[in-house]
């Protein structure tokens, strides 16, 4: 502002030249000229450097677009579903007919404080992503814990299909077993159809690999002619899709508390519709999980899966007279007999059929297990 006011006086008070006062100061005589003209018609106030910037913006958004946002934005929020940028863009796009762009609703987010800028993250091309081609064509299903008001553990069992992100069935049960993980997904499966795989973690629920067994949901879905898959032990991120999903339904669960199971259940049930028919998905390009899943053709299961199960179980004969083993799902007994008790045998299953061998292989007996009957004789060896 000093030198500002030296050059205008030079000019004006000492009456020197405008080109002599510009080289005296090594300005351009343009900004001497611009100087005492501003001088002369507004005075010393005039000579305060003035913004360059626009005195208005026509890409700026509207303010009432921008409370449109935020209200957005807290009723999303309050309502305990997901509120990012580009979801709060595509409801603002179906109220209005047109929106902002995500990266501009999220610097408003973030100028109103709605908003946590975060250190930047691992980049996107590092992840090792996967998806189904089709509907149906492969499940993903997890159990997560959740606590009622009253302070009680429950947990809820959840189907996802990978391909649309379509929620195929939640169900809140006291302690998630293989008989509730059965019925959570046959009532899919007359919903939706049946699927051509199913993708678990390693769940005592769905598979018995660590018990060298075989559960009866394992059971069920080769006799369906379903292929199964699981992850490999800690490693959840190969079921992103359905923890995802359980992420979302923390937030939902959160703003709509139960007391009881039958409540609890109700809360998943008012969700669904929200979450396959509402709400944009940013891996189906914005589209709703119902749209992708009735988009294409969906996927079949194939032939009943002939796979024999084979496993060596050592065992001691009971008080009883009896030894236990796993069968789909269930504890079933073998009647081996009085004579044999605390004898140490060996068990060689295949599939349905169990031969009682002792330890030097002498074979006692044999057996066929079914599923309805706890309590099996022996029949003694031909």
């Amino acid at each position: 502002m000093v030198i500002r006011q030296m050059v205008v006086d030079a000019v004006v008070l000492e009456g020197r030249s405008v080109r002599e006062v510009a080289a005296s100061f090594g300005v351009s005589k343009t900004f001497v000229a611009k100087l005492v003209k501003r001088f002369r018609e507004g005075g010393a106030e005039a000579l305060e450097p003035r913004s360059r910037a626009h005195r208005s913006d026509p890409n700026k958004t509207p303010a009432d677009i921008e409370d449109r946002i935020v209200l957005l934005r807290k009723e999303l929020l309050e309502y305990g579903a997901d509120a990012g940028a580009a979801t709060v863009q595509v409801h603002l796009g179906r109220q209005l007919g047109h929106a902002p762009s995500a990266s501009t609703i999220h610097r408003i987010l973030v100028r109103q404080g709605f908003v946590t800028p975060q250190p930047k993250k691992r980049p996107k091309s590092s992840y090792i992503r996967f998806e189904a081609d089709q509907p149906n064509e492969m499940w993903q299903s997890d159990a997560t814990d959740w606590h009622l008001t009253n302070g009680r553990k429950v947990e809820i069992i959840s189907f996802l299909d990978d391909h649309s992100r379509l929620l195929l069935a939640s169900r809140a049960v006291a302690v998630a077993n293989g008989p509730g993980v059965i019925a959570t997904f046959v009532a899919a499966c007359e919903r939706w159809g049946t699927p051509a795989c199913v993708l678990t973690d390693n769940g005592a629920i769905y598979n018995a690999i660590s018990r060298q067994g075989r559960t009866a949901f394992e059971s069920l879905l080769s006799d369906l002619g379903v292929a199964y898959k699981h992850s490999r032990p800690y490693h959840p991120q190969t079921q992103g899709k359905i923890e995802r999903w359980h992420w979302m339904l923390a937030l939902w669960l959160t703003k709509h508390p139960a007391l009881s199971i039958p409540e609890l259940q109700r809360r998943p049930d008012e969700f669904l519709g929200y979450y396959n028919e509402v709400r944009p998905h940013r891996a189906r390009g914005r589209k709703t999980p119902a749209y992708a899943h009735f988009l294409r053709d969906k996927a079949l299961p194939g032939p009943p899966i002939q796979r024999p199960h084979y496993r060596v179980r050592r065992d001691v004969v009971d008080p009883g007279g009896k030894v236990s083993i796993s069968h789909r799902g269930r504890i079933l007994h073998i009647n081996v007999g009085y004579r044999h008790r605390g004898k140490r045998v060996v068990l060689h299953v295949i599939d349905d059929h169990v031969r009682v061998l002792t330890e030097e292989f002498v074979l006692l007996g044999m057996a066929t297990l079914d599923p309805t009957q706890s309590y099996r004789p022996m029949n003694p060896p031909q």
